[in-house]
């Protein structure tokens, strides 16, 4: 045996012994331990991206990984021949792997989970996201403490760690309404739901009223407004206004109304080409129309048709899938099995939507006139009074003064109407041949022709068909049980909101790169769940609001500091800033200035004179609405892209003009300025 050799056995075996007593005692899980490694120092050169791979080795699949070549990287059972272990411990500069210049050197720890894991037979599974989830076996982890199957997961959880680690007790009953009222509704509690529920009120009977109030919406539309970056402006050039706000009163009917996931996905996505759509579902499809836009006059439709193609795919599979697909436009995915032809199949599901390149002024057709939730009211009430009137009129005595009121009724409707609001809408005409652009040149024609359809490694399940793949196939997919992604994504959001953070803490991205879950077997229990309920967001949101994990105090104990100090295991409750929007309505609700009317127009509060004068082409100012609009939720606010309300930008609200899954948080002067100066606050 050469030097070398005994050295890196010796090596190898020395790792071994130092982290076997801790880290390494369980078997190692190739999802758990291994793909992130492989992904986050191998992929790059030895991954999907074909045009990136070196020494023609695959590290992504099991197939080539372990491959029959000269050498043999992989041998199962096998550290001694196999070349990845050689590799990864040699102290010369050539040969090790990752190389030096990739700057991203292996710890000690991962090499012995890697050299362990070749040693327990190197057993590989295919990426846990891209399975479909099936319901685990419960746990029978039995306590007082436990009171559905959430705890049970999270209680087994804790005592597999052996670290001492034991749920907190139950927050004090005010405490626990005012976070349900922050986490239902994005508002405090009223002085008479404290008192009512500190001295005599049933926890899940708060739950239900505030599922049920109109709030509730408004709370969790918010999160869906940043997901397919709901903005009232155009974003690129002079971001001038668009017509978009009937869309955001439809997010937040739908939440109200628990309208069903899937029904809220095929809505939005293809809501025109459903059968006899009514207006509300062709208002859904306002989502397709929500990627920025430009009217800039030198400006080459054909880019910005491929900018707004882009667009739509980024979007939709982050929203969705949580997915990363916009990596693949000008290449084969580094990380995920997505080529770039996958990329322009997915492009192609939206190739018959009607639009323009360059637009003119603030419209953006097409487009269509919707009445607001007062205007329809009043509507509606005239049209009974009319009704009224034109039965009266087969007497003929009353018959000229009949008519003259009914004049006047017809006169109030034509008003209303004329003051409908407009919004823009999805209208389907004969699709655009798509084509794969290489690097993403939109100039260059040279591609091949791609035909509608989802990512190759999920359509190897879907049987074959003739007819055009069209977005409402695309949205049957996304919501069909056997998706392996869209449940997960949206459960894993969901329980974000509740705690903090995610199970898988990656909240946009579920691929290869994506976070393993703290709590595997409660995701896919999660995720089944609310599929079976029929995809059901009130009914999940309950079980996990009635659970003890989310009831519990989120005092610090020596325990969770020294056991586990970021809380992954949910021992206790988190702590957290609540969003901006939130802060705003927070104020204002406890001073009894909010205004809690639903819907309508955006609304233009007050925000420091001059912020807006860098807006060119026309240039525009800021004026402020009076009256009680002043106080509208900060839902409402007008949402300009380019220059966010700068109340809002202090506390981290997302530009949208990106999909946006996960807000970041800082904690940065300009909070606490806003605080002491701007008038809402004062």
């Amino acid at each position: 045996m050469r030097l070398s050799e005994c050295r890196n056995l010796m090596l190898v075996c020395s790792l071994l012994l130092a982290v076997k007593s801790n880290t390494l005692a369980d078997e190692v899980q190739f999802n758990r331990d291994i793909r992130p490694i492989l992904a986050n120092h191998c992929f790059a050169c030895h991954g999907p991206d074909a045009a990136q791979r070196q020494a023609e080795l695959r590290l992504d699949l099991e197939s080539a990984a372990k491959a029959d070549r000269d050498p043999k990287v992989i041998i199962a059972h096998n550290i001694k021949s196999s070349e990845l272990v050689s590799r990864i411990n040699t102290a010369d500069h050539d040969l090790v792997m990752p190389p030096v210049e990739f700057n991203k050197p292996l710890s000690a720890e991962q090499k012995a989970l890697l050299t362990q894991w070749i040693e327990q037979g190197a057993p590989w599974d295919d990426h846990w996201a891209f399975v479909s989830p099936t319901s685990p076996l419960l746990p029978t982890a039995k306590q007082e403490w436990i009171n559905n199957a959430v705890d049970q997961f999270v209680v087994t959880r804790m005592r597999a760690l052996n670290s001492g680690l034991k749920p907190s007790p139950i927050a004090n009953r005010a405490t626990l309404i005012r976070r349900l009222s922050f986490d239902l509704r994005g508002l405090p509690p009223t002085l008479e739901e404290v008192t009512g529920f500190v001295n005599s009120g049933n926890y899940e009977s708060v739950v239900d009223a505030m599922l049920a109030s109109e709030q509730f919406g408004e709370r969790l539309g918010m999160h869906w407004l940043d997901l397919v970056r709901y903005a009232d402006s155009g974003g690129y050039h002079s971001d001038v206004p668009i017509h978009i706000s009937p869309y955001r009163d439809y997010v937040i009917q739908a939440f109200n109304e628990n309208m069903p996931f899937d029904q809220f996905t095929r809505e939005q996505l293809a809501g025109d080409l459903l059968l006899q759509p009514t207006q509300r579902q062709i208002i859904a499809t306002g989502y397709n129309r929500l990627n920025k836009t430009t009217e800039e006059g030198g400006a080459q439709p054909g880019e910005y048709l491929t900018k707004y193609a882009a667009d739509r795919v980024r979007t939709t599979a982050g929203a969705w899938l949580g997915l990363t697909l916009g990596c693949c436009e000008c290449h084969d995915h580094k990380y995920d099995p997505f080529t770039t032809e996958d990329f322009y199949r997915f492009v192609a599901c939206f190739a018959d939507i009607e639009e323009k390149g360059v637009y003119g002024g603030s419209r953006r057709d097409p487009e269509i006139k919707v009445a607001t939730a007062p205007q329809a009211k009043q509507l509606a009430e005239l049209e009974k009074q009319l009704t009224l009137l034109q039965a009266q009129l087969k007497d003929v005595s009353q018959g000229e003064a009949v008519q003259k009121q009914i004049d006047t009724i017809k006169a109030k409707q034509v008003a209303i109407e004329k003051r409908f609001v407009r919004t823009m809408i999805t209208r389907s005409v004969e699709p655009k041949v798509i084509r794969v652009l290489p690097r993403g040149d939109w100039l260059n024609s040279s591609g091949t022709v791609v035909a509608a359809g989802v990512p190759q490694h999920f359509a190897k399940k879907m049987t074959a068909r003739e007819q055009r793949f069209t977005r409402l196939d695309l949205a049957n997919w996304i919501v069909a049980k056997e998706n392996p992604l869209t449940s997960r994504v949206f459960v894993n959001r969901l329980w974000k909101i509740f705690f903090g953070r995610g199970l898988s803490s990656q909240l946009d991205d579920l691929g290869i790169q994506g976070e393993w879950p703290t709590h595997p077997a409660l995701l896919d229990y999660l995720a089944v769940r609310f599929v079976d309920s029929g995809w059901n967001i009130k009914q999940i949101i309950k079980l996990i609001v009635m659970s003890r994990t989310y009831q519990q105090s989120s005092t610090l104990r020596p325990i969770d500091a020294s056991a586990d100090p970021t809380n992954l295991y949910f021992a206790r409750q988190s702590r957290w800033r609540i969003e901006a929007e939130f802060i705003r309505d927070n104020v204002l609700s406890v001073s009894g200035l909010l205004d809690s009317t639903i819907g309508g127009p955006s609304v233009f509060p007050y925000q420091p004179s001059g912020y807006w004068r860098y807006l060119n082409f026309p240039t525009r100012t800021w004026k402020s609405d009076s009256g009680t609009s002043q106080y509208r939720r900060g839902l409402y606010t007008h949402w300009q892209r380019t220059l966010v309300h700068p109340a809002m930008l202090a506390f981290d609200a997302p530009t949208r003009e990106e999909c946006t899954a996960m807000r970041s948080i800082s904690n940065t002067p300009a909070a606490a300025l806003t605080l002491l100066n701007d008038p809402t606050f004062v």
